[in-house]
């Protein structure tokens, strides 16, 4: 089995590729602590590395964040170790059809779907490809409150990805949006 790696803007992290679905038809799924991973075995493997601070499940990758003062150098053979011996084994990611990771909104409101439209189409896809996802939390008086999770996460150029890309696209194509924020876990 090879598995790929390729870094992401945020050098706190590393997106893992290995070369078969991670999640079948489900959302991505975060996990930032032990106590959160009741459902997923494989997430607590990996979060129970000696540096590891959270573990995002793409569809067909995995991105780790490593606490900063430890090097990708000592932490990558370990994670690549867990990566391989889980998926030869063919073992679940998740144990049953848990989607406690997502804390999407739902809503009925004709501007949330719009705007839930324009992030899932135009947005989520390029910022998959750098190892993150992002999730629309709520709409508020003109305000779109944005989950950033994976490599997303605590990356430095999330601000800007934030204000100068995702809040004009969405300023542009639904006027009744004023402001984008990021919500924190």
């Amino acid at each position: 089995m090879f598995i790929q790696t390729q870094e992401t803007p945020n050098p706190e992290s590393l997106k893992f590729i290995p070369g078969r679905l991670v999640l079948d038809n489900q959302e991505p799924l975060s996990f930032n602590s032990i106590d959160d991973c009741q459902k997923s075995p494989f997430a607590k493997r990996l979060l129970s590395i000696d540096g590891v601070s959270s573990v995002f499940f793409g569809a067909d990758f995995i991105t780790i964040t490593k606490k900063n003062n430890n090097d990708w150098f000592v932490l990558k053979p370990h994670v690549l170790g867990v990566i391989m011996e889980h998926f030869v084994n063919n073992l679940p990611v998740i144990l049953s059809d848990d989607t406690s990771g997502c804390d999407k909104t739902e809503s009925t409101d004709a501007v949330f779907l719009q705007i839930q439209e324009i992030i899932d189409t135009r947005v989520r896809p390029a910022v998959a490809n750098d190892g993150g996802d992002i999730v629309l939390h709520s709409f508020v008086d003109g305000i779109v409150y944005l989950k950033m999770k994976g490599a997303c996460a605590g990356c430095p150029s999330s601000t800007v990805t934030l204000k100068s890309g995702i809040e004009n696209m969405l300023k542009f194509y639904v006027p009744e949006v004023t402001e984008v924020q990021q919500i924190n876990d």
